[in-house]
């Protein structure tokens, strides 16, 4: 690990302080928990791979509307 300074705001301090207490984490734990998930939430992904894992995922559901007649009476009032 990298040691590193950040500052903060008095209400951010104190809420961090809180959130150790409450939880027995340290300070610096939760920091490195919400900069990994930051940062997971803006990493690119990979299109493809994400449409071929959720290829099937309706496979065999028989609890979803007929679609194409569905699309057959939006169509009717188009």
């Amino acid at each position: 690990m990298v040691r590193t300074q950040i500052y903060l705001t008095e209400k951010e301090r104190d809420a961090l302080r809180d959130l150790a207490r409450q939880t027995g984490k340290k300070q610096s734990e939760l920091i490195r928990r919400a900069i990994d998930d930051f940062l997971d939430r803006f990493q690119p992904r990979d299109r493809r791979a994400m449409l071929e894992q959720a290829w099937g995922i309706w496979k065999d559901r028989d609890d979803l509307p007929d679609f194409r007649a569905l699309r057959r009476e939006f169509d009717r009032f188009a």
